[in-house]
């Protein structure tokens, strides 16, 4: 099994990205879901789930379906803290949950028969860190970590040879082609024009000289991903084959 793209995502000044392009609706933001059962495993309808925003105060709303199932997405990249609650169970709460663009956090939820004013409290330290609703793997760095990284020359693209198997192209465009300095890198092998980038959920790859249109000063970046993954046939518009 080969892996075929990295993106580099990157927010600036509040949200954005760099991830494949078919997958621009959902870049930008992340999602939380989950299923909601009782001790027994029966599956609860009808429990309203509340998202709210640590850094904002805003509040997203959601109701568990016939199979338990809830999902609040086009969360913006922050920590949330999760509140669900049913008639004759005990208040089910986990706080500042960590949401990255493009990442959907998995969290069930498990209801104790209980008044409505006892609280079960979850650590978000209880998240599972493994993903499992896609085949890829990425790697997130926060604002600070961007900073304190000693990239040379404070080169945005030069994040992506922090990727296993990532190391400088034998040669480099011409700075006359390349003004904004973009380093090109090769991926376990790929040409460099195998990796597509985004910016703020906006497609930022030049497909003639496959590589970054707008190369972002680290000071202006917020967060940034860098993702490599097997590509799925109805994502591999930039994929050779």
């Amino acid at each position: 099994m080969s892996l075929r793209l990295i993106a580099v995502s990157v927010i600036l000044m509040g949200v954005g990205f760099v991830v494949p392009a078919p997958m621009l609706a959902q870049a930008v933001y992340g999602s939380i879901f989950g299923t909601i059962t009782d001790l027994s495993g029966a599956a609860i309808v009808g429990a309203e789930v509340t998202i709210t925003s640590v850094q904002k105060g805003t509040e997203f709303h959601a109701t568990s379906n016939t199979a338990g199932n809830y999902e609040v997405t086009h969360l913006i990249p922050d920590q949330y803290d999760l509140r669900a609650e049913a008639p004759r169970f005990k208040i089910f709460e986990s706080s500042r949950i960590p949401v990255f663009a493009d990442q959907a956090i998995h969290i069930d939820v498990r209801f104790q028969v209980g008044g409505a004013r006892e609280i079960v409290t979850v650590s978000a330290k209880d998240v599972p860190l493994l993903k499992t609703d896609r085949p890829d793997m990425a790697t997130n760095f926060d604002e600070k970590a961007v900073g304190l990284l000693p990239l040379f020359n404070r080169n945005f693209t030069a994040l992506q040879l922090l990727t296993p198997g990532a190391q400088k192209f034998i040669w480099q465009h011409a700075r006359s082609e390349n003004p904004q300095g973009g380093l090109q890198i090769t991926i376990s092998g790929q040409h460099f024009g195998g990796t597509s980038f985004q910016l703020d959920g906006t497609d930022n790859y030049d497909p003639i000289l496959g590589i970054i249109v707008i190369n972002p000063t680290l000071e202006s970046v917020t967060q940034t991903k860098s993702r490599r993954r097997t590509m799925m046939q109805n994502l591999g518009s930039r994929c050779p084959q």
